[in-house]
């Protein structure tokens, strides 16, 4: 989270008596070689969001309790899922650097120059979460690989690592919200170094809150999943799992530092809604834009539901 010292400037100091401090060296050392303990948390958590969709993917059938045009593939392939996963990477970046240009507008728009360097500011989550999405579906068209049934696959890992991710900040003392003297806030000693401004100040944590909330997301549709819920594999679960996402984003976000850019809400807060009110429109349609595409591309190949050609009767055509 990014706090200009305008703001920070106008946060109440007051220190209140029952807090919990934080006093840890964030790096792991060895030798003259250093790594944040984050970094390594972030690592894992990656893997193990990896490991849940390979797992998912190896156990689900690419048809649910009607056949699509993709049954005859059996489980969904591991491979696709390996190119899957790396042409979510660009659309992540690409997105993550629009929301961080359009959060800090004002300064890029002084320095455009800036937009595109890589060693300059940041990227932020809301639009690498979308953009991540859409760089994976069009990958995965271009594998003519089922876009539906990947969503599927996709939704708990997904939410595993958005939990994963607030976590390892707790470890960088980044994402710190707004001062507060509750007795629950957190406070950064020690030299760091820290992701947050003022790190010593009482504050909000506020990312602690979304992994919380995320989590009790994951459990929830976990066992919606478990109990026989979007049978059809059709992606709709992964709409679900962003739009609550985004839900529990713009509830956390009150707690953010960030200065409000529209109707008392700040950027991330508008994004988010954006994002929620999106997976709606897909909920609302009945079936996802994903399994329509597949089924397109499962017409092209001549493939039919009955995994049967659909010849002409020579006898019931007509005449030149």
């Amino acid at each position: 989270m990014h706090v200009c010292k305008a703001t920070l400037a106008t946060l109440p100091l007051t220190v209140p008596t029952a807090v919990l401090i934080l006093d840890f060296d964030p790096l792991v050392r060895a030798g003259d070689a250093s790594v944040r303990m984050s970094t390594l948390v972030l690592a894992a958590v990656v893997a193990g969001a990896l490991l849940l969709a390979a797992r998912i993917a190896a156990t689900t059938p690419a048809h649910g309790s009607d056949p699509g045009p993709f049954a005859h593939r059996g489980h969904l392939r591991l491979d696709d899922l390996l190119f899957i996963v790396l042409g979510v990477v660009p659309g992540a970046v690409i997105g993550g650097r629009v929301e961080y240009v359009l959060t800090h507008l004002d300064y890029y728009l002084a320095t455009t120059g800036a937009i595109v360097d890589p060693g300059q500011g940041g990227l932020g989550l809301g639009l690498a979460v979308v953009g991540g999405i859409a760089s994976g579906a069009f990958v995965t068209r271009l594998l003519e690989a089922p876009i539906g049934r990947w969503a599927h696959v996709a939704a708990l890992p997904t939410l595993l690592a958005l939990a994963g991710g607030r976590v390892a900040q707790v470890l960088s003392g980044d994402g710190q919200g707004q001062p507060t003297d509750l007795s629950w806030a957190t406070s950064y000693v020690g030299p760091g170094p820290w992701g947050s401004l003022a790190p010593s100040l009482p504050s909000h944590p506020a990312q602690v809150y979304e992994a919380v909330l995320v989590a009790v997301v994951l459990v929830v549709l976990g066992g919606m999943l478990a109990g026989g819920a979007f049978a059809s594999r059709d992606g709709r679960v992964l709409a679900v799992a962003i739009g609550l996402w985004a839900i529990v984003r713009v509830a956390v976000a009150v707690t953010w530092r960030d200065a409000p850019v529209w109707a008392g809400l700040n950027a991330a807060q508008v994004i988010a809604i954006a994002t929620a009110f999106g997976c709606a429109l897909v909920l609302v349609a009945g079936r996802s834009i994903a399994d329509r595409l597949e089924r397109g591309a499962a017409a092209r190949q001549g493939v039919g539901d009955t995994l049967e050609p659909d010849w002409p009767d020579p006898a019931s055509r007509p005449r030149f």
